[in-house]
């Protein structure tokens, strides 16, 4: 699943990569360039909540490779687009293709854990982490000096996906009998509702804290350092993704250590650990700022595993809801946080942004308010009986 996690995230960048291709092709304004990533952010981020919905109440094992099919057919109809319309039709489809594989693919890593919930996810999430990397590379490697033609090309990885997904959905369709025992003995491990509202509502506001934040980093990063330092547009570039790599790092560590030492140990180290460092970024020198972003990558990435097992564990009877909520909202928060911050930036400076944002992570205090939660007994067993 990380695999395949690394090849959709993969295919998806090469949306934002070829805007600069996009623009010149069909001449498009600002406004239309931000409308693909608002149709791209509205079908990614809202139907993952309602997918997760649908299958935790009708298991649907093979929506994986279906999901993956309308990622194919988005990059293909993408490489051949003759008009705006249809260009966010496809970029629609790739939204929709999302939509499907977060929620259910984040259930298969926690059904193939073994108990070991957070080390699950992390492994899972890094391969998101790897693709969105490589895949502005490969991108600009491609589309950017061979055509938008050749956006076909990347549906290569959408067909690999496929293949791949056929097979865990018979993993997954095996496991069926095991997850609808182990629902059963979830729904018997509820929480009260109104611990739930109140918990769901605290990790959505340390989820807003984190990408917001992560937004001003990885979207301004390189005009602070341009601006501030005088660096060139490849020494940024370099250092942001040093700070990318910071990044991934954190995602790795952050859910194994929240198996050993507990989750809401993570989640409050992880938020509220990391705003000395984002105080002090916006007054210190080139060095230490390059010290101190890295250390804020690793901190805070470390987080987003470990507030994606406690919502589970919290809400284990809506495994796909509460995946599809989590991933949805931190999805649609990057872009939203991306456009707010430029507003900002355009109208106060970029270095104001960071002076701002550097009070977010103080939201962490509000994981004290946190219950503490484990995940429901006799649910690893249930699974172990059909391996």
């Amino acid at each position: 699943m990380s695999f395949v996690h690394l090849l959709n995230d993969m295919m998806q960048s090469v949306i934002v990569t070829i805007y600069p291709l996009l623009k010149d092709e069909f001449s498009l304004s600002f406004v239309q360039i931000g409308l693909i990533t608002l149709t791209f952010q509205l079908t990614a981020s809202l139907l993952q909540p309602v997918v997760g919905t649908v299958t935790d109440r009708h298991p649907l094992p093979y929506s994986l490779p279906v999901g993956m099919c309308f990622t194919l057919s988005g990059l293909v109809l993408l490489s051949v687009a003759p008009s705006y319309g249809v260009l966010l039709i496809a970029v629609a489809l790739i939204g929709c293709g999302s939509s499907v594989f977060h929620p259910e693919s984040s259930r298969v890593a926690r059904m193939a854990s073994g108990g070991r919930y957070g080390l699950a996810q992390s492994l899972f999430q890094i391969g998101g982490n790897t693709g969105q990397a490589l895949g502005p590379v490969f991108a600009a490697a491609v589309i950017l000096k061979l055509g938008r033609s050749r956006a076909s090309w990347f549906g290569l990885a959408a067909l690999l996906s496929i293949v791949i997904l056929l097979q865990v959905s018979r993993w997954y369709k095996h496991h069926t009998v095991a997850r609808v025992r182990t629902r059963a003995v979830a729904e018997h491990s509820r929480f009260p509702a109104p611990v739930v509202r109140r918990t769901v509502g605290i990790l959505l506001a340390l989820i807003f804290s984190k990408f917001f934040y992560l937004a001003s980093i990885s979207s301004y990063y390189e005009f602070y350092l341009i601006r501030k330092f005088e660096l060139s547009a490849h020494a940024a570039a370099n250092l942001l993704a040093l700070f990318l790599f910071a990044v991934a790092a954190g995602t790795l560590i952050g859910g194994p250590l929240g198996d050993r030492v507990g989750r809401r140990r993570v989640i409050w180290f992880s938020i509220l650990g990391c705003a000395p460092f984002t105080l002090l970024l916006p007054y210190v020198g080139l060095g230490w700022t390059i010290a101190l972003s890295i250390v804020i990558g690793l901190v805070l990435a470390s987080a987003f595993p470990a507030i994606i097992v406690y919502a589970q564990d919290m809400l284990a009877h809506r495994i796909g809801m509460v995946s599809g909520l989590f991933y949805g909202f931190s999805f649609g928060l990057g872009g939203i946080g991306a456009a707010v911050l430029g507003v900002l930036a355009d109208r106060f400076g970029i270095e104001f942004v960071y002076r701002v944002c550097a009070f977010l992570p103080l939201l962490g205090l509000l994981a004290v308010f946190l219950p503490d939660v484990r995940p429901p007994e006799h649910v690893t067993p249930l699974l172990d009986e059909h391996e």
